[in-house]
């Protein structure tokens, strides 16, 4: 008895000494840790996603690739897979899993002189205080602070809490850290929409995720969900026919090519340079916002391709100005065109010209495939010439290119209808020549579509919104429309005849002119702007009074303060593609001001709403349980800027401009369409601008550097065509609805030439609005400009206007 009493005391002795040596190691590294109780309020880092308008992702911005999910959110199926593969008594261990390390030390100390790695035993709460807390230093200082923190952990937070923050942090590979960056990763899904074996797989990821890759890694990545999938049956969270369904489903991942975002790249960027106005750099790369953007995916495809084309056709028309470069094709001239960098957004091939004959060239690709350029398929290249002027003709292939040139290519199947030979290609080249169009709903200013240049690749640069240019005659319009609040009519007769200024002591006269260099003598205010004439709007605007027509400017939004000087009626003030398209959208909705935006909503990562587009109040769209009732009305707060009945005016005479005007090309669309060309002086700058009903757009072709675009191109030539496009693509598939006539508004026929009431017998007869009490029984009064004392048609002047010298050409 003495010996045994004499053992325990000393095993009691050893396990007391042993607990005041495990105290003391506690107390004395468990002195300087860090501060656990900040993981209370912890928010990670989360990347911000900007949806389009239908819910497809358009960006991701982070520097870490983490969606924030509340553990409420996470489905269980996802939360088991985690604690059977990780930790499976993660419910019931105080922060360490005592058996497990025990386990552990067996299994290590089996292994000795094996090679084989040590078994560690890290519970889920050891690897949040490793990952928040601590570094990832081996040693067992670290594991010793690893272990106390874990105990101060669980003490203070539950169980959840604790999951929440290792499921939103921990990184599965790929650039994906946190569960639900995972599951849009490997499976383009929400956590809700993952099955068993795909919650499996991401549980399979913590211990090493380079070395799963379900494409890379197939059938490793395949075992290890595997063993997922049993250890779950294992801890009874799925049943046995569960686990055989989920064994047998094949693991097919997606590669990150595959989960690209919807390309909409100047609209993008757009959206990110506000956020970051609104918000901050911090907030944009780590404060997991959800944007919900108003670009409409469809339109954005339609305006991206409208442009595209538009502008290849342009530069088409004006010559070839040489290969990318160009290579030895001694050696492995495959491996020197892998070399030959060129944009990712351009979709057409590269390939080099391995040689000519008189009727073809042949060319070869990186991959070691052949193709062909009949010489047909050359003529259009002829060689460009300073001031957009074209060289001689091609007779052969050698005239435009020769053995080594690096050139882009398009594949033909067929053309017009023909089918071609097999891998026939077309000679492309990147225009030098750019634009901007932008697409609105004109009710509410929600930019549905913005392409900000041929390739965003080759510049970030977005002329739909950066380039500041003269919109010419696209400006005239609001001329007009100043005219008709002031008591005009679209019958009111306007002197088409000369017109000089003097600019004052030795600058000379101003001599505006019209593009044809003819004047037509009095003539009505719809044919001003059918026909663009420069000669009645200046003459207009001098009536009027340029105050009023710089009131106009500002308050549609043109611009921001415009020099009150008759060149500016001719449009000689710049603005952007965004600012103009507001304008006309503002006419086409009755005369309401809107806001151009690109952001519908925006919510902070637990999902509440920190900004909405519209702010209007309405209770009753409140927990409202939808029995096919109508909607409740919202009130209309918009700012009325023009009398309604002279917007429709303005709608109406924009209708001939596409009817029997300068915009006649677009007529044969078939749909109710209204708009106006502008090209500045030199053709510098070309434009189209107008409206449908419900859809406002904007088009504009220019050289960055400002020259011009040739003596023969105008904005009927280079931006009409694409706007027709974009119409053609935009409007597809809906019905043709009328412009909304506004109350008061009487319709009457006219004879087009001098606007007064159509009489039986006359030829020319077309339909004008008229506002009450203003429908004219003759036409003897014309306006000349003169009343101000300020010009003469001798071109003598009795004043000064206070010109300033203005774009003349300008139509």
């Amino acid at each position: 008895m003495r010996i045994l009493a004499i053992i325990f005391g000393f095993l009691f002795l050893m396990a007391i000494a042993g607990v005041a040596g495990v105290a003391g190691i506690f107390w004395y590294y468990g002195q300087d840790l860090p501060d656990y109780t900040q993981l209370e309020d912890y928010e990670p880092e989360v990347m911000t996603r900007v949806h389009a308008a239908d819910g497809a992702l358009i960006a991701e911005y982070a520097r870490e690739k983490r969606v924030f999910v509340p553990i409420t959110a996470i489905p269980h199926k996802v939360i088991d897979a985690f604690v059977a593969a990780e930790d499976k008594n993660f419910w019931t261990h105080p922060g360490i899993d005592f058996a497990s390390v025990l386990r552990a030390a067996v299994t290590n100390v089996v292994n000795l002189g094996t090679g084989r790695r040590p078994v560690g035993a890290s519970t889920i709460t050891q690897q949040v205080a490793k990952n928040f807390l601590l570094t990832n230093e081996v040693s067992y200082e670290r594991k010793i602070k690893e272990a106390i923190l874990s105990f101060r952990i669980e003490r203070a937070f539950s169980k959840e809490h604790i999951l929440e923050l290792y499921l939103n942090e921990i990184y599965l590979g790929s650039g994906s850290y946190g569960v639900a960056a995972a599951a849009l990763r490997y499976f383009d899904k929400s956590l809700d929409e993952l099955n068993i074996e795909e919650a499996a797989y991401l549980g399979a990821l913590p211990k090493a995720p380079s070395n799963y890759d379900p494409v890379r890694n197939h059938d490793e990545a395949k075992a290890r969900r595997n063993w997922v999938i049993g250890r779950m049956l294992e801890e009874n969270y799925i049943t046995e026919a569960e686990a055989q369904q989920a064994w047998a489903a094949p693991l097919i991942g997606k590669t990150r090519e595959s989960v690209d975002t919807y390309q909409a790249d100047f609209f993008a960027e757009e959206v990110r340079r506000q956020l970051v106005d609104l918000y901050g750099e911090g907030m944009l790369y780590d404060g997991g916002l959800s944007v919900r953007s108003t670009v409409d995916p469809r339109m954005q495809t339609v305006a991206d391709k409208a442009l595209f084309e538009g502008l290849v056709d342009y530069d088409r028309r004006h010559g070839w100005r040489g290969p990318i470069t160009t290579i030895d094709l001694s050696g492995d001239w495959q491996q020197k065109l892998r070399e030959v960098e060129t944009p990712a957004d351009i979709p057409w091939d590269k390939a080099v010209v391995l040689s000519t004959d008189a009727s073809e060239a042949v060319l070869g690709f990186s991959s070691g495939d052949q193709g062909r350029i009949p010489l047909r398929f050359l003529t259009w290249a002829r060689p460009w010439k300073k001031g957009q002027t074209l060289g001689p003709t091609v007779n052969k292939p050698s005239d435009v290119i020769n053995a080594g040139d690096v050139v882009y290519v398009k594949h033909f199947a067929e053309l017009d209808g023909e089918k071609l030979p097999p891998n026939t290609y077309g000679l492309r080249q990147i225009p030098n020549v750019n634009g901007g169009l932008v697409a609105m709903d004109p009710h509410t200013g929600r930019v549905l579509a913005m392409s900000g240049g041929f390739s965003h690749d080759l510049s970030k640069f977005n002329r739909a919104t950066q380039a500041r240019r003269q919109p010419g005659s696209s400006f005239k319009p609001f001329v007009y429309l100043a005219a008709l609040d002031e008591g005009f009519t679209p019958s009111t007769l306007v002197l088409d005849a000369p017109f000089v200024i003097d600019q004052g002591r030795g600058l000379g006269k101003w001599k505006p002119g019209n593009y044809t260099g003819k004047f037509y003598g009095p003539s009505t205010l719809r044919l001003g702007i059918e026909k663009s004439r420069n000669l009645m709007t200046v003459r207009l605007a001098q009536t009027i009074g340029m105050p009023i027509v710089a009131d106009y400017a500002e308050r549609f939004g043109i611009v921001d303060d415009m020099p009150e000087v008759l060149s500016m009626s001719l449009g000689a003030a710049e603005t952007t593609v965004m600012r103009l398209t507001a304008a006309y959208a503002e006419i086409v909705n009755g005369g309401k001001k809107i806001t151009p935006t690109l952001i519908d909503r925006i919510q902070d990562r637990r999902g509440k709403v920190i900004y909405r587009r519209d702010e209007r109040d309405c209770a009753e769209c409140q927990n409202v349980v939808f029995r096919n009732q109508m909607p409740p009305e919202l009130p209309d707060n918009r700012e009325q800027l023009t009398d309604p009945a002279s917007a429709f005016q303005m709608v109406h005479i924009m209708e001939g401009v596409i009817q029997r005007g300068t915009g006649r090309s677009i007529a044969d669309l078939g749909y109710p369409l209204a708009g106006k060309t502008g090209t500045t002086n030199d053709s510098r700058d070309a434009w189209f601008v107008g409206f449908s009903p419900d859809l406002a757009v904007g088009v504009y072709v220019g050289f960055d550097d400002n020259r011009s675009l040739g003596d023969h191109e105008q904005g009927a030539s280079a931006a009409a065509p694409i706007w027709k496009e974009f119409m053609r693509g935009a409007l597809a598939g809906t019905k043709a609805i009328p412009f909304r006539t506004p109350p008061g508004i009487r319709m009457v026929r006219v004879e087009a030439r001098t606007g007064l009431p159509a009489r039986p017998g006359d030829q020319d007869v077309i339909w004008e609005a008229f506002k009450p009490g203003t429908i004219p029984a003759s036409n003897d009064n014309v306006i000349d400009g003169g009343d101000n004392g300020t010009t003469g048609l001798d071109g003598g002047t009795t004043g000064n206007s206070g010109s300033v010298p203005g774009p003349g050409g300008i139509y």
